[in-house]
């Protein structure tokens, strides 16, 4: 058996969060083990109503609340939200139970330093092997890519939300 990757989805480029999903998918179908934690998102987007339909068998789990959290100032709760899904993340990590898992948006949570990068880091090393990494979300921290086997940089070229157009439902969430 190969060892795991680490791969990483940053930028500020829409499609991070939908090419993790693409590699959960694919992963499921092949008989994978797959688990996705959703740190910032909390209301029920499209993700979340397709993968029972689409996989049943992969687990995804939203950890946040609906709304934006103050990252630089964060809530108690939603510091404690992040608490709670990173030790989730550790223990699913560590346990082999999975052969992919997905954290959703840990980027923004790694850069603000609500779970330091040297520990995270320490998590993915020590993981069993075999067992895949993908990291999604902006400002991905420079030790973690350079820990990554593989990186993507998502940058808009164009999008509608450049002349004030609005996230459509089904597309973007």
């Amino acid at each position: 058996m190969h060892s795991g990757f680490l791969s990483v989805y940053t930028g500020d480029g829409k499609g991070k969060t939908t090419a993790a999903l693409g590699e959960a998918l694919r992963a499921v179908v092949q008989g994978r083990r797959v688990l996705v934690l959703q740190f910032l998102k909390g209301r029920e987007t499209g993700e979340v109503l397709a993968a029972p339909r689409l996989a049943p068998e992969l687990t995804l789990i939203r950890l946040g609340r609906p709304g934006r959290m103050n990252l630089r100032n964060p809530a108690a709760a939603d510091l404690a939200r992040v608490t709670a899904g990173w030790e989730r993340a550790r223990q699913a990590i560590a346990s082999g139970d999975y052969d992919l898992v997905v954290l959703d948006e840990l980027n923004p949570i790694l850069d603000a330093g609500l779970v330091p990068l040297a520990e995270a880091l320490a998590v993915f090393r020590s993981r069993p092997p075999g067992v895949s990494l993908i990291v999604t979300g902006r400002r991905a921290p420079a030790g973690l890519v350079e820990a990554a086997e593989v990186v993507t940089e998502m940058h808009p070229v164009k999008h509608y939300f450049q002349a004030g157009l609005r996230a459509r439902q089904g597309i973007e969430w």
